[in-house]
């Protein structure tokens, strides 16, 4: 499915559609270029999940792997891989507890074989304006 993003609003829309849809064991693969919009897409994800729009999410470029729980006991991560080199250095970050919450994958490139088979997996693209995104999802076939 493509979808067209007209500007953050929307690929904030986006976001709280899939976060209501998420369970735990769900992971979430947001590949694009340097720019493309993953982090904020995750950030309005798990704001829209926690239930918190003031939700501090940094991105995890620097700590590659940030931690969020909710009052009900959920838990969803966010990992950056940018700065790994293959998949041999993901399960040292929490990989294999993070698969029992809800996982959000920025450069899931980085993940190689650990790729679970069953994810979502979210393109995004710079559209026709500064702000405009090109969203290509696949995936959560029975959502």
């Amino acid at each position: 499915m493509t979808l067209d993003l007209p500007d953050l609003a929307a690929t904030e829309a986006l976001a709280a559609r899939l976060a209501a849809q998420a369970r735990p064991g769900d992971a979430l693969l947001l590949s694009g270029p340097l720019g493309a919009g993953k982090s904020a897409f995750a950030r309005a994800f798990l704001r829209a999940w926690a239930g918190d729009p003031g939700l501090e999410v940094p991105s995890p470029s620097f700590t590659l792997v940030q931690a969020y729980e909710r009052a009900d006991g959920g838990i969803a991560w966010h990992f950056d891989l940018y700065r790994l080199s293959g998949p041999a250095e993901v399960p040292e970050l929490g990989w294999d507890e993070a698969r029992h919450g809800i996982a959000l994958v920025e450069w899931p490139d980085r993940l190689g074989h650990l790729a679970p088979a069953d994810a979502l997996t979210l393109t995004l693209a710079q559209g026709a304006t500064e702000d405009a995104r090109v969203a290509e999802l696949h995936g959560w076939a029975d959502r």
